[in-house]
């Protein structure tokens, strides 16, 4: 039944997949409570209306909507396809008896399904699905989380589903133990810090996201957390403007990757994870 305000904003738990939503009605202005998950989308703002009350037009996302129903059936099927590792891992984070004080929330499992299914799942799981690049020389995936609900949680998780698949299977070109996270400042940047594993309180041991057998293999791997500003790379016309106080050319590219990446500079596998990527792109 429609209603003009929204009684009650906590309508599902966090530990499953949402079972209702509300839906507004432009044209009654009014909401609605309905039964299943609300379907992935933005909301843009109406080219007419200038009120500051302006609900704006839901834009429905229609890939996320595909792939959603594919990952719920390959995690029901048993997650098939993936190593033995990442089954490992999948089915930690899903036992009880490890999480009963504090569990992960499904937003965070689904999420490192996803990108475990976009890698590992069989090709036949992604038959009739066009999922676009944007024309880079890397592969790019992007996960859009909800403030609040624990991304640097899921970016620990990928970091050890990456980092101990590679040291169990160094030849698969799938994974890498070489880890690059860009934060879009130096306030992020510090609260980062947790996703190296040898740094006190890390998120492995603190959210208990790497089985205590694992921890050791885990530090095998390397993580190098730095601000995205350090990519800034002078261009030929900048070094001409500055030519009379500082006599340097443009730097090379070898130059530059040892500037960024240090000791990783001569990694083969990269891993590089852009936290609130939003922001650095709206700077860029």
């Amino acid at each position: 039944m429609a209603q003009a305000t929204i009684d009650r904003l906590i309508i599902n738990t966090p530990y499953a997949e949402p079972e209702r939503h509300w839906r507004y009605e432009r044209e009654t202005r009014s909401f609605d409570l309905l039964e299943g998950r609300r379907p992935a989308g933005y909301v843009v703002a109406s080219g007419e209306s200038k009120a500051f009350d302006d609900p704006g037009i839901f834009v429905e996302i229609p890939l996320v909507n595909q792939i959603r129903p594919r990952v719920a059936a390959w995690r029901e099927a048993g997650y098939p396809g993936v190593t033995s590792i990442t089954k490992r891992l999948l089915e930690h984070w899903q036992d009880p008896e490890e999480f009963e004080a504090r569990r992960f929330f499904f937003c965070q499992l689904e999420a490192m399904e996803t990108i475990i299914w976009l890698i590992e799942a069989p090709a036949a799981e992604r038959v009739g699905l066009d999922i676009p690049g944007d024309g880079g020389a890397f592969m790019r995936q992007c996960c859009k989380m909800a403030t609040g609900s624990g991304k640097t949680i899921v970016m620990a998780m990928a970091i050890a589903w990456h980092i101990l698949n590679k040291v169990a299977y160094p030849q698969d070109a799938r994974f890498a133990k070489n880890v690059l996270v860009m934060p879009p400042g130096l306030t992020v940047k510090n609260q980062l810090a947790v996703l190296e594993p040898a740094a006190a309180g890390n998120y492995y041991e603190e959210f208990n996201i790497v089985p205590s057998a694992l921890l050791d293999k885990l530090r095998h791997g390397k993580v190098l957390v730095r601000n995205w500003h350090v990519l800034a790379w002078d261009s030929e016309e900048q070094v001409e403007k500055r030519r009379s106080v500082d006599k340097r050319g443009v730097k090379s590219d070898e130059a530059y990757t040892r500037e960024v990446l240090g000791a990783m500079a001569n990694a083969r596998n990269l891993l590089v994870i852009n936290d609130e990527a939003h922001r650095a792109w709206r700077v860029n």
